[in-house]
Order: C-alpha cells, then sequence, then structure tokens
C-alpha cells in the first residue's frame, strides 16, 4: 500500500510487534515510532520518562539504543516533570543533537517558547506529543490510595480518568473508579494547574497520540493519531511505508468523540479557573490580593530554578543589596517575585514547576496563570502555540511620528 501523509491527517494505529504490544498501552503506537526514529537515525536519542521506585516514580530518560526504548512504554500519570529544561540544559550547544521527546502539552508548549528564545534548536528536536487530561501529584495520590479507594497504593498498576472518572486497576484485578469532582473537591485528583488547563490534545506538537475517541474493535487496541506538522508527516510516512505501524482510518463517530471530550476538559478548566481566579478586576488589584502570600517568601530561588522560561544565564534579579533583603530581615521584598512576573508571565505555559517546589506553599501557578490569563485577552497571545509569535512584552513598536 502506497501512504502519502499530510498534516492534519488522522489515523487509528497499532504495533505489529508483540513486545511492544505487551509492553505498551492501546496498540503500542508511540513505543513504535521511538524505536523506528533511532533506528534510521533520524534522531540521536530518545528523551522520554520511565518508571523508577514505583508507579508514582517517573525518571527521565535518555535512550540510544532502540532495543531499550520498549522500557519507557506505557502510561506515567504521577509524572508531573517537565521536559523542556532538560533540553535546554543538556541538548544545546556544545551537547547538540538530534532528539525525539515524548511530551504532554505543558512540555509542549514551554519548548515552543524556549524555541523563540534561541534556547532550543527547532530543527534539533522531534515533539511527539502526548494527549494529556492532567497529571497526579505522587505524594498526595499515594495517599488518595489508602483514603478515597482504602487500597494499598503498591499494589495499582493502572489509572486513567474516564467519563468523569478516575479508574484505577490493582495487580488483583480489583477496579474502582470515583468521580473526579469528589476527590478534586477534596483536595485530591489532578494537579491544582493541570485542574485549570485549557490544552489537551498537543497541537503545537509535531504529531500527537492518544486512546481519546479509538471506539469499536479497535478501542484499547490502537491508538488515535493526529499528524500536526511536515516533520511529523514525514516521520509517519516513513514508518508506514517501512511497516512500523498498521493503520487505519478513523470512524467519523471516533472523530467526534474526541472532539467532545477535548471540549469537555476545557470547560472543566474553565470550571477551575472560575474557582482559583478572583473576579475580574484591574491587575495592579490582582497583585494586592497576594502580597500577603508574597510575605511567606525565604527567597531560596526555588521557583526561579524550577521555572522553564526562567532562562537567563545570570540572573538580573538576584542581589543582596537592602531593596531585596537587608541582611537577615525575613521576609524580603516582594521585588523579586514582581519582577520575574515582567519576565515571563506573558509566556507562562502553566506548568506548575514553580509552585511544586515551593517551600512557603505560595500559590505561584495560579498567580501566575492568573496574570497570564489576563495578558492573554489584552494581546490576543497564547504561549507555546506558534514558534513565530513572539510573547508581547518582548516587542516595542515604536511611532516613527513620537521619535
Amino acid at each position: 500500500m502506497i501512504y502519502v501523509v499530510q498534516v492534519n491527517d488522522m489515523y487509528y494505529a497499532w504495533s505489529p510487534d508483540e513486545e511492544i504490544l505487551d509492553s505498551g498501552e492501546c496498540g503500542g503506537a508511540v513505543t513504535s515510532v521511538l524505536k523506528f526514529l533511532l533506528e534510521e537515525n533520524i534522531v540521536d536519542g530518545v528523551l522520554s520518562v520511565k518508571r523508577g521506585a514505583d508507579l508514582y516514580d517517573a525518571t527521565p530518560t535518555l535512550i540510544t539504543d532502540p532495543e531499550k526504548v520498549v522500557e519507557s512504554a506505557g502510561s506515567l500519570h504521577c509524572g508531573t516533570l517537565n521536559m523542556a529544561p532538560l533540553i535546554k540544559k543538556y541538548f544545546n550547544g556544545a551537547n547538540d543533537m538530534k532528539i525525539a521527546v515524548t511530551v504532554k502539552p505543558c512540555d509542549a508548549m514551554t519548548i515552543v517558547e524556549l524555541m523563540k528564545r534561541k534556547k532550543i534548536n527547532k530543527d534539533n528536536v522531534v515533539m511527539v506529543g502526548l494527549n494529556c487530561g492532567g497529571t497526579l501529584p505522587p505524594v498526595k495520590t499515594r495517599q488518595m490510595m489508602e483514603e478515597f479507594y482504602e487500597i494499598d497504593p503498591d499494589i495499582v498498576v493502572k489509572e486513567e480518568i474516564a467519563k468523569g472518572n478516575l479508574v484505577i486497576e490493582t495487580s488483583d484485578n480489583q477496579e474502582k473508579e470515583i468521580s473526579i469532582d469528589t476527590l478534586e473537591d477534596a483536595g485530591y485528583g489532578r494537579r491544582t494547574n493541570c485542574r485549570r488547563c485549557e490544552t489537551n490534545i498537543p497541537k503545537m506538537a509535531d504529531i500527537a497520540f492518544g486512546n481519546w475517541g479509538v471506539i469499536g474493535p479497535l478501542a484499547g487496541k490502537a491508538t488515535f493519531v493526529e499528524v500536526f506538522s511536515g516533520k511529523g508527516a514525514e516521520i509517519l510516512e516513513k514508518s508506514l511505508k517501512k511497516g512500523i505501524l498498521k493503520v487505519k482510518d478513523p470512524v467519523p463517530k471516533g472523530v467526534e468523540i474526541r472532539a467532545n471530550i477535548d471540549k469537555a476538559m476545557v470547560n472543566l478548566a474553565k470550571k477551575w479557573q472560575s474557582k482559583d481566579f478572583k473576579e475580574s478586576r484591574g491587575d495592579l488589584e490582582t497583585l494586592d490580593q497576594y502580597m500577603d502570600m508574597f510575605a511567606r517568601c525565604i527567597k531560596c530561588y526555588g521557583c526561579r530554578e524550577a521555572c522553564p522560561i526562567c532562562h537567563c544565564e545570570t540572573c538580573t534579579i538576584q542581589s543582596d543589596s537592602p531593596e531585596w533583603m537587608e541582611k537577615g530581615v525575613i521576609p524580603p521584598s516582594p521585588m523579586f517575585h514582581l519582577i520575574r512576573m515582567v519576565h515571563m508571565a506573558d509566556s507562562c505555559t502553566n506548568c506548575g514547576q514553580c509552585e511544586e517546589v515551593c517551600p512557603s506553599e505560595i500559590p505561584l501557578a495560579r498567580i501566575w496563570h492568573e496574570v497570564n490569563v489576563k495578558l492573554q485577552d489584552e494581546f490576543n497571545y497564547i504561549p507555546g502555540y506558534d514558534v513565530e509569535q513572539k510573547p508581547p512584552l518582548s516587542v516595542i513598536n515604536i511611532d516613527p511620528s513620537e521619535e
């Protein structure tokens, strides 16, 4: 069969490889494509995640041997790391190499923002996107398994959000489900930034995979694939010609279901935004309501270190001078956070890394996301989608008549 793959093409896809079928989920299409990219020397390495100590521990891994790609097969919904800073730190400059990277939407959006800043070489990265309805915080998820599901967290082998419920499966063949609303109203379920996220299908990636919309005999046995770039089309076409994947066209009802699931997740995100964000008011008033929270800051710089958008080689707002913090005086001036906001607020991708590491439990991701949404409305700019569109606060338009 002759395959011609184009941008926006959609398929149901699955692997003909029995080992991959046994290890992967929903047909193992992602694992097959990653293995193919290494075998054909299209990339030098695959940056992905694999299970660490247990199901709640996702460890980043660089794979250069095609036979080891299968070690990263399957989903890890407690994988809360962001892949973008790993690429920026380890795979640019002197260590420049071509890599394929598995990305959630927030990973892909952050990579795009760093590409705009020339911190990641877009020609050397293949983004293999994974549909995402949210990730789970590891520690709280273990607590949730004990308190809500009343099971030993170590016997959980799989979890999935389906039809508004968080469904878990155990090694002794139990299956339990609880409404995601019930869990999240009690402070469990998905990470708080994931609840507010409106991007579930990573359309800024080169190609995206997920189980939404696979219905009929192939449900649970195939992956829904959509192509979003010329690079993604070329890769998928080559893999089909090599027989790496088996595919068929998705049924129209499946395409509709996929779109409806995405729409439902967006509506849920907007509901959480309305809960988390204060009533609409001016930007300064928005920040003023958080000053008491900023007063808890101990100036550990953890948020700056974790933020993938903070990219200055030398931090321009780190200082020991009195305007930041008089020696021995706590709390420091809130200007650290306010100036950092100016540096990255228009490009915040709501990845939640800053809030996760804050020892003072300041809701940083919520604050920056609220500010970012206001900027989106003001400038009609959504970060992380178009690599050619500059962040609004980085562009200065000067009227020649006013010079």
